[in-house]
């Protein structure tokens, strides 16, 4: 009865959406590379380092949306170097992944302790304030739609630009086809490392803006471990997804409503009795076997994690 409680209440849907966003964000951005044939390992790092240069320039006097265009900036630098190291050089997708993933980590650490080496508690900034709450207060989807910030509706189009542009645009079809039969791309005269470092590039580019939103609109200041895991649920979720925009859409509001659900059984009667280190862990693992139940009939991309060198078969 307290669950059914729960998943009535629109508070309950409103924190299920926002804690989606920056999984949203950052899904469609491994799902982009991994399109390409490029597993990108780097996202957890990126997203660290997506959330500081967002927060920091905000910090300094810049707007919340130049903000989430420095994140997109950062990333893609990232991204490029990810992609150059994988694509051309044909280095593993797996170690280069993690190395960046390390690498942009240790960036924004780095970078936070010397742009503000006194400070002991993280500075504040205004976040992204709601689209429309005048009109939250419908029920249900008032609180879940209209309380969200503009971030949270930007994830959404980034859905659909991202199937519209994959499944509706000879770009898209070109992207596809770099992650499914590399020759066929060479043979049509289109550069198939070209394609897949700059699929990378934008794909690294939105997991930073995924990053972006927990500074400039969750959280509001920068702190270490901010990230905790989203990144390697995002990896999880374009295989929940079969690498599809909309089923890895619906994955990462699936994982949210775990989330947000488990928060609010740790404060009933129920949580008194019960460790909350099984509450924290009952999203993963209701995920994973989510995941187990529907990667069964997904297909990778045939050329993933395959390097291409014009003339190998």
């Amino acid at each position: 009865m307290e669950i059914l409680d729960i998943l009535l209440s629109a508070t309950f849907w409103a924190a299920a959406v926002r804690i989606a966003t920056p999984l949203i964000f950052a899904t469609m951005g491994e799902l982009i590379c991994e399109r390409a044939g490029v597993l990108n390992l780097g996202i957890e790092g990126i997203m660290a380092m997506g959330a500081f240069t967002g927060w920091i320039t905000v910090y300094a006097g810049a707007d919340l949306w130049a903000g989430v265009g420095a994140a997109f900036l950062a990333g893609m630098l990232f991204g490029l170097v990810h992609g150059v190291l994988t694509a051309p050089f044909g280095l593993s997708q797996h170690v280069v992944g993690l190395g960046i993933t390390l690498l942009a980590s240790a960036v924004a650490a780095f970078a936070y302790r010397v742009s503000l080496p006194e400070v002991t508690n993280p500075p504040k900034i205004e976040p992204f304030q709601p689209v429309a709450p005048a009109l939250a207060d419908f029920p249900i989807l008032g609180p879940a739609l209209f309380a969200q910030t503009p971030l949270t509706w930007a994830a959404f189009a980034v859905v659909g630009l991202t199937a519209f542009v994959l499944w509706r645009t000879p770009l898209g079809l070109a992207v596809r086809a770099a992650g499914e039969s590399p020759e066929a791309v060479a043979a049509q005269g289109l550069s198939v490392n070209g394609l897949r470092v700059g699929a990378v590039m934008v794909g690294s580019g939105l997991m930073a803006v995924g990053g972006a939103f927990l500074t400039l609109s969750a959280f509001s200041s920068f702190f270490f471990e901010m990230v905790n895991g989203r990144g390697w649920v995002c990896i999880a979720l374009v295989v929940f997804g079969a690498w599809r925009p909309g089923k890895a859409l619906l994955g990462a509001l699936l994982f949210a409503a775990f989330d947000a659900l488990q928060i609010r059984l740790q404060q009933t009667p129920m949580g008194a009795d019960i460790p909350y280190q099984i509450f924290l862990m009952a999203p993963y693992a209701l995920s994973i076997l989510a995941l187990v139940v529907m990667s069964r009939r997904a297909a990778a991309p045939a050329a993933l994690m395959i390097p291409w060198r014009k003339g190998e078969r």
